[in-house]
This record gives structure tokens, C-alpha cells and sequence, in this order.
């Protein structure tokens, strides 16, 4: 599993469910509100569907632009916004104080110990030192890795290990 810094604002990758808005300067019967499908496309006026997968709001941008300026429009201005967030959530389990799913904040990335923090934190019985995060891969296998959070904690390093949507943490008891 990567860990990594997570992504800036203005990087946000659109999401599967994500409602957007697409506007054209001066061309307002090509304004659409489009929600984006499972498969990561949108449909738009005059050039059908277009492929989002992995894209952030400005390389969207850029795609809808250079097909209108393509074939139909003179320099086009076009302007993509998010106008509901698709839900990303991930799980935590086990030995914290408030177990269950965790929203993702918007527009940003939320690593393993700030899903911790949200679902309240460790609870006295918890063993910091063998936390699971398990993933199911795009081929539909499923990933676990076991972290030491104290050594994670103590490193500095608490920005590592960014979390997917569906991830699953489970924080197991210590053995007494």
C-alpha cells in the first residue's frame, strides 16, 4: 500500500458520483449539470461522452475545452465545479472509542491516524502497535498491511498512509 502526502486542493480527483456543474462562457445552452457515472464518464452537448476517470477538476477542465475548441467552439472558456461531493468513507473497527464509518472532508485526502482521530480516538484497550488497514484492490483482491502507529506517531511521519474509499482499519485489543 502507497503512503503518501495527501493531495491539494486544487489537485482534487473527481470521484464516481460526484455532481458537477459545466459551463461555456457565453454558451449557455451547453451549461449542464451532470453527476459523474460509475464508470467515470459525463455526457455532454455536441461531444457525447467524456472520460473522467483519474482526472482532476482542472485536467476536466481542460479535456471539455479542447473538444469544443475542436471542432465547435473559437476558444472556449469552460468552468468545472463540484457542486455535491460524491460520499467517500472509510471503516474503523475495533478498539476506538467511537467505531463506524468516517466521511473523507472535501476535496481532501485523509490519512490512517486521522480517521482514528474521528472515530474518537483509541480506546484504553487498544494495541497501537498492530493496526490493520485492509484494501480491496481494483482487480477485486483485497490487501491488508499491519502498522505500528506508535512508531508512526513517535517518526513524525503522521501523514503517511492515505486512505482510499472502503478501506477497512481495525484497531485490535491489546492482549492483557
Amino acid at each position: 500500500m502507497e503512503s503518501g502526502a495527501p493531495e491539494a486542493k486544487s489537485d482534487y480527483v473527481l470521484q464516481a458520483s460526484d455532481l458537477l456543474k459545466v459551463q461555456v462562457f457565453q454558451e449557455e445552452d451547453l451549461t449542464r449539470e451532470v453527476r459523474v457515472s460509475q464508470e467515470y464518464t459525463i455526457v455532454l452537448p455536441m461531444i457525447g461522452s467524456v472520460d473522467l476517470k483519474g482526472k482532476t477538476l482542472r485536467q476536466a477542465e481542460e479535456m471539455i475545452r479542447e473538444r469544443y475548441d475542436r471542432d465547435y467552439l473559437v476558444n472556449p472558456q469552460v468552468n468545472v465545479m463540484v457542486l455535491d461531493y460524491a460520499k467517500r468513507t472509510v471503516n474503523v473497527m475495533g478498539s476506538v472509542n467511537t467505531p463506524g464509518a468516517v466521511l473523507f472532508p472535501q476535496e481532501e485526502a485523509l490519512t490512517l491516524l486521522d480517521a482514528i482521530s474521528r472515530a474518537g480516538g483509541f480506546n484504553r484497550l487498544a494495541d497501537r502497535k498492530r493496526v490493520k488497514l485492509s484494501r480491496t484492490t481494483p482487480d477485486g483482491r483485497t490487501e491488508a498491511v499491519e502498522i505500528n502507529t506508535d512508531d508512526l506517531i513517535k517518526s513524525g511521519n503522521t501523514k503517511s498512509f492515505t486512505l482510499q474509499r472502503d478501506d477497512v482499519i481495525f484497531v485490535p485489543e491489546r492482549v492483557l
